[in-house]
């Protein structure tokens, strides 16, 4: 069968979704000519159609079919696609490794022989619920990059294909996430200087997706890439003192602090429905816990939690249930506001006491739940744990975003004007 390619991004003008169009396939399974036809053809017997001859199963040589691409595999019993290092899927791309796997599906690095460059390639399994999930994928990366002139703030798109039943999604080639940075630098914490500018980045991305009238709804640190995988080591004066591990001396510290978000499969925009529950758990707001339906804010929410996991090195509400979560909040924010309680839909009902105060001790599942809680300090505090100077500005900054109340929670643009990132520039001379 003849292969054809999905258009290329950006495209210049579209006004359908991705998922209303026709998806057009790479190497279809070719239909079975009638009996009769494949025992001429299994005989080596001439047969004058050629239509006919089209019919025939592709002939394999050295691995690889006709068209460029290896054998057919089964997918594994999740719907992933089966593949070998070294393989090709199409003509054009060439597997160098495996980056990551989900729940999604898999990233492949892959050679790009047309374009002579390595780029990322998400395959998502043959599932069909995450085959919808990235054709809206497809259409947020389409939309942010007709907008994002010179793609500094999300991962560009580069192509998309249908494969095997699998959609691909060619992305450029980014370097780790500051999560992985973060776990292979030991949960070592960051400068402060380097949060500042991380953090300023993120805001802008976060802008710059709002203005499009667009929610991420999933920020975390694994969703935020560096674009470059360069480090330098330095020394890490916090352990020189007592560490008996030369290891201990230094920490990593990326060589640039350019990032680029990624991950947009549960981006919505804002005319969509909003009252389903989003966000990876350590990040996710008050009012989405609480059912009252979310919008931006809750953007913001999960840039606070992020901020504060790159000065410590660790996530701040690391739980997974909703009242320890929520008592975690009241004890390093303090007590949820009681309109916010009130309004608590009948699944989080089950959360409060006669619907005034938090059930909590009383509610919870055991006694490492409740040393979980009791350990957490206020923000104020936990900051000062970990920064030296700004600490001030810093947590006058996250107490504009963590605020419970989404109607008086800092936007994007609010908090890039904040003292914590201006006093910052002013200093420098801007």
């Amino acid at each position: 069968m003849e292969t054809q390619w999905v258009s290329e991004f950006p495209h210049a003008s579209m006004d359908k979704r991705p998922r209303k169009r026709p998806r057009l396939t790479w190497d279809m399974p070719p239909p079975v000519p009638p009996p009769k036809i494949m025992a001429k053809i299994n005989c080596g017997q001439e047969v004058g159609n050629p239509t006919v001859l089209n019919l025939a199963p592709a002939l394999y040589i050295g691995g690889l079919n006709r068209n460029g691409s290896p054998p057919r595999r089964q997918d594994d019993k999740d719907g992933h696609y089966v593949f070998v290092i070294g393989e090709t899927l199409t003509p054009r791309y060439r597997i160098l490794s495996k980056m990551g796997e989900g729940t999604f599906g898999q990233v492949l690095e892959c050679w790009d022989m047309e374009n002579k460059e390595i780029v990322a390639i998400k395959i998502v399994r043959s599932v069909y619920k995450y085959r919808e999930a990235a054709m809206i994928e497809i259409d947020v990366l389409q939309k942010l990059a007709k907008h994002d002139i010179g793609g500094t703030r999300c991962v560009q798109i580069r192509n998309w294909f249908d494969y095997r039943n699998h959609i691909c999604i060619v992305f450029e080639k980014l370097g780790p996430s500051l999560y992985d940075f973060l776990r292979k630098n030991s949960y070592r914490s960051f400068p402060i200087d380097l949060v500042r500018d991380l953090g300023r980045q993120l805001l802008e991305s976060v802008a710059f997706m709002h203005d499009l009238r667009l929610i991420h709804t999933d920020l975390k640190p694994e969703n935020i890439l560096l674009v470059s995988s360069e480090s330098v080591k330095v020394p890490d004066y916090k352990f020189l003192s007592w560490s008996s591990k030369e290891s201990s001396y230094f920490k990593n510290l990326p060589m640039s602090s350019a990032i680029k978000l990624i991950d947009f499969g549960s981006t919505t925009f804002e005319h969509q429905d909003h009252n389903y529950v989003v966000s990876t758990r350590h990040y996710r707001a008050p009012e989405v816990i609480l059912g009252l339906g979310w919008n931006y804010p809750c953007d913001l929410w999960s840039v606070g939690c992020i901020l504060i996991e790159l000065c410590s090195g660790e996530a701040l509400f690391q739980t997974h249930e909703n009242l320890e979560h929520l008592a975690m909040m009241e004890r390093v924010l303090g007590p949820l506001p009681q309109h916010m309680v009130n309004r608590a839909d009948r699944r989080a009902e089950k959360y409060f006491r006669r619907g005034v105060r938090l059930d909590w001790p009383e509610g919870a599942t055991s006694r490492e739940s409740m040393r979980a809680v009791w350990k957490l300090p206020r923000l104020p505090n936990l900051v000062m744990q970990h920064v030296d100077h700004s600490a001030g500005d810093l947590i006058d900054l996250l107490q504009g975003l963590l605020r419970y109340d989404p109607n008086d929670r800092m936007n994007a643009r609010e908090a890039l004007r904040h003292p914590f990132f201006t006093r910052d520039l002013r200093r420098c001379g801007y």
